[in-house]
């Protein structure tokens, strides 16, 4: 057994020396303790002894990608990062392609440890705030600045800021070690730093800045702690504004749409004029259906608009005998404009098909035109609306009704059923039973093909995709028994 014992702040060369000795003396990665110093024990202090049939490798394999990925990984935090590193190493001289085997454990294991480098070196450009202090040297101002990272990435970093900042002299301090440039020498420390006290003009132009650019109709606390997490506020002297600006977010947001709009320069309003009258004469010549969907993609009534890509609206025949009203838009509809062409639309399309109803002989909408979500990194997440961003889209469905006069009218899932009716039900209480509607229409209730999709068990979901295909078929003949309105 040989113990290691190295300083663990983020110096690669370090670790490689003393890797490549391990190596060359054929010691398996059992077989080594990785320590900081101060730890105890010597440098490669010999415990034990190499198991017997042990021999170097012949030829020592080290890829560049792993050099790149160790200088990274190296930099973290995680007191593991050393033996995982020189595990890696070992495995290397026998398993070539290992670093393309994603799923192997300490791949992924070291892959994590450089996304969170990565990560952290990020936050360092992103939340360091310079402050000026009294120059040194004629000619030059100097600034100097306090930063908390998670980990060893101040010399990692340091040369972004050289080259950002390289006519200045600055110094920037960390309790994980500093930087600083003098315009000819950027030098690094592994030192803890103390903290620099004081303020200066900036740090209120930088608080002035901030209140006039933050938009309380675009607050998302969840994604702002994720983004810049509290450790960072403290530091960054516009962020002292922020408990105050979120707390009086939804007073100023209705402060703004209670304002007047200020009125534009009079040749601006005779521009503007001969627009609307040119667009009102274009849209005269319109059908009902197509004027209506020009008027719904400038939809505001709610807060929705604001996230997403477009509106989605309806799509199908301006006289279909069937309409049907989903829930809402997802990420796919609300890249492509149209609804049900996603997951659930695939559903959608094969009970429809398996029932004998042509898709493009129906109409298809949703209760609210705007996809609702929440971010996951790079993914949208599907929110469901609430109950005042239904109430504020119910117009354009009933507009849509009025003009398509359908005779059948299929709500699938509750969203549906609530903007039908105003009525909140579970879907099991109104499943599968006629509901008479204004003249002489009739109303079915059904499942939304997304809330199938989203059940875990497959024995639940089976039937559930059983019983929304029935559902579909009792539509069409239904559709068979009525009258023409």
């Amino acid at each position: 057994m040989r113990t290691v014992s190295l300083e663990g702040q983020g110096g690669f060369s370090e670790w490689r020396d003393a890797a490549r000795r391990l190596l060359v003396d054929a010691v398996a990665p059992e077989q080594v303790r990785w320590q900081l110093s101060g730890q105890g024990g010597d440098l490669f202090g010999v415990v034990g002894e190499p198991e017997p049939g042990q021999t170097a490798p012949s030829e020592l394999v080290v890829p560049k990608s792993f050099i790149e990925a160790a200088e990274a990984a190296i930099c973290h935090s995680d007191p593991d990062r050393f033996s995982l590193l020189y595990r890696i190493l070992w495995r290397l001289q026998s398993e070539r392609s290992l670093l393309q085997v994603t799923s192997d454990a300490d791949v992924s294991h070291v892959v994590r440890l450089i996304k969170n480098v990565r990560r952290d070196s990020h936050k360092m450009k992103a939340f360091v705030r310079f402050r000026e202090v009294e120059a040194v040297q004629a000619g030059r101002r100097r600034f100097v600045a306090w930063f908390e990272p998670e980990h060893f990435i101040v010399a990692r970093t340091a040369g972004f800021f050289q080259r950002r900042f390289t006519d200045m002299d600055w110094l920037i301090a960390t309790p994980k070690g500093s930087a600083a440039w003098n315009g000819q020498e950027l030098k690094t420390s592994c030192e803890p730093a103390a903290r620099p006290e004081g303020e200066d003009e900036t740090d209120e132009l930088w608080r002035t800045y901030f209140a006039n650019i933050f938009n309380p109709a675009r607050v998302k606390i969840r994604a702002m702690q994720s983004e810049m997490p509290k450790k960072y506020w403290k530091n960054m002297p516009e962020a002292s504004l922020i408990p105050d600006l979120i707390a009086g977010a939804e007073q100023r947001v209705a402060e703004m749409a209670a304002r007047q709009a200020s009125q534009p320069p009079a040749f601006h309003e005779r521009l503007q004029a001969q627009w609307r009258g040119r667009d009102e004469e274009e849209a005269s010549d319109l059908p009902p259906l197509e004027r209506l969907r020009q008027e719904a993609s400038a939809c505001t009534l709610c807060p929705l608009h604001c996230h997403a890509t477009q509106t989605v609206f309806g799509e199908g025949p301006d006289d279909a005998d069937i309409l049907f009203v989903g829930e809402q838009p997802g990420d796919t509809e609300d890249l492509a404009g149209r609804p049900f062409i996603g997951p659930a639309g695939k559903i959608f399309d094969e009970a429809v098909e398996g029932a004998g109803i042509d898709r493009t002989q129906v109409y298809v909408t949703n209760a609210v035109k705007h996809f609702k979500y929440e971010r996951r990194g790079k993914r949208r997440i599907h929110m469901r609306p609430d109950a005042g961003e239904v109430a504020h889209c119910r117009w354009w469905v009933a507009k849509e009704i009025e003009i398509i006069q359908p005779r059948i009218v299929v709500a699938l899932g509750a969203t549906a059923y609530l903007s039908l009716t105003g009525e909140s039900r579970p879907i099991a209480e109104v499943r599968g039973m006629p509901i008479p509607m204004q003249e002489s229409r009739m109303l079915l209730v059904t499942t939304h093909p997304a809330a199938i999709l989203r059940m875990p068990d497959e024995d639940l979901k089976a039937r559930s995709l059983a019983a929304f295909r029935s559902d579909i078929q009792d539509v069409r003949r239904l559709a068979e028994t009525l009258p023409a309105l």
